[in-house]
């Protein structure tokens, strides 16, 4: 089964969607994150969820 490791970013009232866009798609490229899940609340701002896979190394045994 796949592990994940999660980070919690949150986008203010005040940033628009494009920006919101950029910021998410800056950690999508270069962090690579994926959406996990976006919570919109009542005052305007956004908590977005993402997550990468764990990939661990397993020791060659010779």
């Amino acid at each position: 089964m796949p592990e994940y490791e999660f980070v919690d970013v949150y986008v203010p009232r005040g940033v628009s969607r494009k920006e919101a866009t950029r910021l998410l798609t800056d950690h999508a490229e270069y962090g690579h994150w994926e959406l996990d899940r976006l919570s919109l609340r009542r005052d305007g701002s956004r908590r977005v969820r993402l997550r990468r896979r764990i990939i661990r190394q397993l020791r060659a045994t010779w």
